[in-house]
């Protein structure tokens, strides 16, 4: 072997090392631990995500004297390191597997003080996660077997529908596919969709501001309605004798061709002395030429035989439109009063339905290994927030009092106000309140 290619070799094999350290090295870590009441399933290697994005990872799992679960987490120097005030919850990427867990971190404040390398985050900063068999547990023997009847049922239900299954299932991605389109040409211009938002909120709030005159504008409209039925008659007799009209209308422009054409001469003759009066009558000659056949189909538009197919035989229905259309709009004229009141109301949820729109695409998103999924979160008080100056403390509650805040959502006793989804802004902007809103302004998620 030459020197030249012994060289080419090590170069060769520098730069394979070189790439072997750049993508399985990694960079460096900080090592913290996290205590659970349980370990929720997780296992080596599981994620650990800040706002859905990886950071870190599991590197260890072990149970504590104590038989609590301690997870020691690696997580990247470039979100490193965390702050005072941090929480931490076990949450699961679906419903479709087992061992798909990973840990949601929630930062604490930057001006919090930094927690050092092996910090511990104890129970009362951590959350594990409710699985389906604790709600099931929930549940009462009478409940269970209830739900295994519906479960059998729908079984019955949709045995030996699969061949129509796949057959639906051919049109399932051509919809989900003219779906995220429709869904990206109504957000290719987020901008204008706004304005557009926008500007209705306000010509629904002008609308609002003159209920007084177009109630008026739409009582008048129903007198004028009244008015011209009360004259049915003479509009009748009008009209009858419109076809006569119509036709000796017809012969006076035959005949007026005729005219224009004997008009020809004068106007030449005249044209040193009315040059523009000629090129007026020159561009009017065939206006008057193509009006001819305007002028009998609108003969047959008043009479024409057959029945209810002319404009004479609408008028005779005039009469029965007035009787049918007077309380339409007397109804209508109430119907806009009545909703002044549903228009003020929904004026402050514009953001909501904004954003709705905005997000709407993400609703077909999410994939996993068996196609699309739903979510589903049992909602339990399994902790209670207490606010402090650490950032908040999570406390345990008693298996009788965990379903405590289901009955708030069961009984419709939960009247949140608009943008009170979220946590209070420091600028007081959300949760937005309004004296003519029914609405709790306390009823806000905890944290910051």
């Amino acid at each position: 072997m030459t020197a030249a290619r012994a060289a080419v070799l090590g170069g060769l094999l520098i730069a394979v090392v070189l790439l072997a350290v750049l993508l399985l090295g990694g960079g460096s870590t900080t090592t913290y631990k996290l205590r659970f009441d349980t370990a929720g399933q997780l296992v080596d290697d599981n994620d650990v995500q800040i706002g859905g994005r990886r950071i870190g990872s599991i590197a260890d799992i072990k149970l504590t004297p104590d038989n609590q679960a301690e997870i020691t987490i690696e997580v990247q120097d470039e979100f490193a390191p965390l702050h005072e005030g941090t929480t931490a919850q076990i949450r699961a990427t679906s419903l479709s597997g087992v061992a798909n867990r990973y840990i949601q971190l929630r930062p604490g404040p930057n001006n919090a003080p930094e927690l050092d390398g092996g910090a511990l985050l104890d129970t009362s900063k951590t959350e594990t996660i409710v699985d389906l068999d604790q709600l099931f547990n929930t549940l009462d023997a009478k409940t269970r077997r209830a739900l295994q009847r519906v479960i059998q049922g729908s079984a019955e239900q949709f045995g030996d529908k699969g061949d129509k299954a796949n057959e639906a299932a051919e049109y399932f991605n051509p919809a989900l596919s003219t779906t995220r389109a429709l869904v990206s040409e109504v957000n290719r211009d987020s901008q204008t969709l706004s304005r557009l938002l926008v500007d209705g909120g306000r010509a629904m709030t002008a609308l609002a501001e003159r209920r007084t005159e177009l109630t008026d504008l739409v009582s008048n409209a129903n007198n004028a309605a009244a008015g011209i039925a009360q004259e049915r008659t003479a509009l009748s007799e009008a009209l009858a004798e419109l076809p006569d009209t119509m036709r000796r209308g017809n012969s006076t422009f035959v005949n007026l061709r005729a005219a224009l054409n004997d008009l020809d001469e004068l106007v030449e003759e005249s044209g040193p002395a009315t040059k523009d009066l000629a090129r007026f009558m020159r561009e009017l000659r065939p206006l008057v030429q193509n009006a001819q056949p305007t002028v009998r189909n609108l003969q047959q538009a008043i009479r024409r035989a057959g029945a209810d197919n002319d404009l004479v035989e609408l008028t005779n229905l005039t009469p029965r439109l007035q009787q049918v259309a007077s309380p339409a709009l007397k109804n209508t004229s109430r119907a806009l009063k009545s909703s002044v009141d549903v228009l003020d109301f929904a004026r402050p949820y514009a953001p909501e339905l904004v954003g709705w729109l905005r997000d709407f695409g993400g609703a077909a998103a999410n994939y996993d290994a068996n196609g699309h999924y739903a979510r589903v979160a049992p909602v339990t008080g399994t902790f209670s927030f207490t606010d402090d100056a650490a950032g908040g403390t999570l406390t345990p509650q008693s298996p009788n009092s965990r379903l405590t805040g289901l009955d708030v959502l069961t009984n419709n006793r939960l009247k949140r106000c608009p943008g009170g989804a979220s946590q209070r802004q420091t600028d007081g902007s959300a949760p937005f309140r309004d004296d003519n809103l029914d609405c709790d302004e306390s009823s806000s998620p905890p944290g910051p």
